[in-house]
């Protein structure tokens, strides 16, 4: 699993992805047993499935004040990384570089931490994340 993979179950979490499998198993069982809880498992599927957009701004800032510290996770890579329980080492931010295609001199570590944040942002909300405007300029 890569950087980007780990950071995004950990936003996204991995009760996001097992809900609807679950369902989807159970409903297949339920459906020969009783055809009338057919039509009412279509509907609460349907609703936990729309939420495939994950608001990513709540999830954040509730993994700063569960952290104790000081982050400022929507100007900093290093930050969001910490906020979410990662390791933010220079390591770990040039293997998340090359997952996301940064060509730049990743020894510039302000300059990558920038292109960092910003492709982050973008492939969260690519992946489903709720991103707001202004993180994504």
């Amino acid at each position: 699993m890569g950087i980007f993979d780990k950071i995004k179950n950990a936003i996204f979490g991995g009760q996001a992805q097992a809900a609807p499998v679950t369902e989807a198993a159970a409903a297949p069982k339920t459906v020969p047993a009783q055809t009338a809880a057919a039509p009412s498992a279509a509907p609460s599927v349907t609703p936990k499935t729309a939420p495939a957009t994950v608001d990513i701004v709540p999830i954040l800032d509730a993994a700063v004040k569960q952290s104790g510290q000081k982050l400022d996770w929507r100007r900093s890579i290093v930050d969001l990384m910490k906020a979410v329980g990662m390791d933010a080492s220079l390591s770990e931010r040039k293997e998340l570089a090359a997952e996301l295609g940064y060509s730049g001199d990743t020894g510039d570590s302000a300059k990558m931490n920038m292109f960092l944040h910003k492709a982050l942002m973008k492939k969260l909300s690519e992946n489903g994340g709720k991103v707001p405007a202004d993180l994504m300029d």
